[in-house]
């Protein structure tokens, strides 16, 4: 089964690289661009058929390694 996990700053946490591609975007002429939010992807491919179980064990890899869940929110979605 496959998975991809994305993981974002939560709202209020500044984002800096999402500024300064928001910046960029300006500078090259795309001028009706609001806030930019940047985060990332992690594909996954596990050995599991169980939906609920894989869920599970993305949600740990979260918690635990993936995420920094202070200050960022992740979504699971199965492929």
């Amino acid at each position: 089964m496959k998975a991809r996990v994305t993981v974002m700053l939560k709202s209020g946490v500044l984002d800096p690289q999402g500024k300064a591609i928001g910046q960029a975007l300006g500078r090259l002429g795309f001028e009706n661009v609001g806030d930019v939010r940047q985060g990332k992807v992690i594909e996954i491919e596990l050995a599991e058929t169980d939906q609920n179980r894989a869920r599970s064990k993305l949600s740990e890899m979260c918690e635990k390694l993936l995420a920094n869940t202070v200050i960022e929110n992740y979504a699971i979605e199965l492929k």
